[in-house]
């Protein structure tokens, strides 16, 4: 039985899925995927082009922005801080696509698709003036934060407690998010 290509798309995407899942990123092999598929490896080369395109095209993440309402309006873009902090040191899966954003488009639009569509909703919903331009600003210090502290390593970064981040950072965080 012939597969049409979406179909045959559709399973690359469900077996890498669910392989990054259990073996993780470093661990996932391009063999392995296609054997979970049922199909050959030069397959998902031929639909995906490399490791680093696959991984973006099937990974999926939440950024589970917490709901600020509760907070003292003061006090968000810290709170903000301390959040994306968590997610970073949690997810090693959101470092690799970071880091292949960097020289993927694929995995770069993918980082730019999750910042927009979990990001932007947030900010929005705090309300004032030019909401985009307010959450492109939180990406940059959040994206950079990731990129110094999980992926270049520098020093004066990866020292620093998460506490003296969150002090540092917040107060910038909170003046692009309220004007505060």
């Amino acid at each position: 039985m012939r597969r049409s290509s979406e179909h045959t798309k559709t399973l690359i995407l469900a077996a890498a899925r669910d392989r990054f899942g259990k073996a993780g990123y470093d661990r996932a092999t391009i063999r392995a995927i296609a054997a979970d598929a049922g199909i050959d490896p030069s397959m998902v080369m031929r639909y995906f082009g490399s490791k680093e395109e696959l991984f973006a095209a099937a990974a999926h993440f939440d950024l589970e922005l917490p709901d600020v309402h509760s907070v003292a309006r003061g006090d968000v873009g810290r709170r903000l801080v301390a959040h994306f902090l968590d997610r970073w040191e949690r997810d090693e899966a959101l470092v690799v696509l970071l880091r292949a954003a960097g020289t993927n488009a694929v995995a770069a639009q993918k980082m730019a698709d999750i910042f927009s569509t979990q990001l932007l909703p947030a900010v929005t919903a705090a309300g004032g003036a030019d909401p985009q331009r307010r959450a492109g600003l939180i990406a940059t210090q959040m994206l950079g934060l990731a990129l110094c502290r999980y992926v270049l390593a520098l020093p004066p970064v990866t020292t620093m407690s998460c506490d003296e981040i969150e002090r540092w950072l917040g107060p910038t965080v909170q003046r692009y998010l309220t004007g505060l």
